[in-house]
């Protein structure tokens, strides 16, 4: 629909282990590469072909596969200091928003992208994080502000770790990932555990 109505499909990747699968099924997909953009929810401050960092995931279980146009997939520049490099990145994807969707995880604590539970960060498109209670410390996402403007915003949840926060999510209680809501529609997928 977005390719159809606006010329192209501006999705927001989710990084961790739960979408794996996910993009692994994307090989498989006959899809107009060429009208895909893709940005990050949150990256790493970690170097380029770091296998913790989500982008590295993405590309060696979805991209390379597909021979996905290089200049559509938006990596953030993460060799620099998070302020700089959440600039940057606002500046890169400025022309890419609103997202089309934005694809997210659920933490056990509730958190989601770069955004956890107590830190408050300024209304600007990408965010600087610092001190996240998960390694590596420093990262930078997209804010409440960037996400809550996506048109669809998709949450996908495995494991039986994340029942609690599940329930938070369906409660309403307030937890980063309840602050996040598409401006069109919202989805929560859960996978059932095995």
């Amino acid at each position: 629909d977005a390719i159809a109505t606006r010329g192209r499909f501006v999705l927001a990747l989710a990084g961790g282990t739960t979408p794996v699968p996910l993009y692994k099924l994307l090989v498989q997909t006959t899809a107009d590469w060429d009208r895909w953009h893709l940005v990050y929810t949150d990256e790493r401050c970690l170097p380029y072909g770091d296998p913790q960092r989500n982008s590295t995931m993405v590309e060696n279980t979805w991209l390379r596969a597909v021979g996905f146009p290089p200049r559509n997939h938006h990596m953030p520049d993460m060799e620099q200091q998070p302020q700089r490099a959440a600039a940057a990145y606002a500046a890169a994807i400025e022309g890419l928003l609103p997202l089309d969707m934005a694809l997210l995880g659920i933490g056990e604590d509730g958190h989601t992208a770069g955004l956890f539970p107590g830190h408050q960060h300024p209304d600007q498109t990408v965010v600087s994080v610092h001190n996240a209670p998960k390694p590596p410390p420093t990262r930078i996402s997209l804010s409440y502000t960037t996400l809550n403007a996506a048109r669809v915003v998709c949450y996908l949840v495995s494991g039986v770790d994340k029942h609690a926060v599940v329930e938070a999510f369906c409660n309403r209680l307030d937890i980063p990932a309840t602050r996040i809501c598409g401006a069109e529609s919202t989805c929560l997928m859960v996978a059932k555990d095995k």
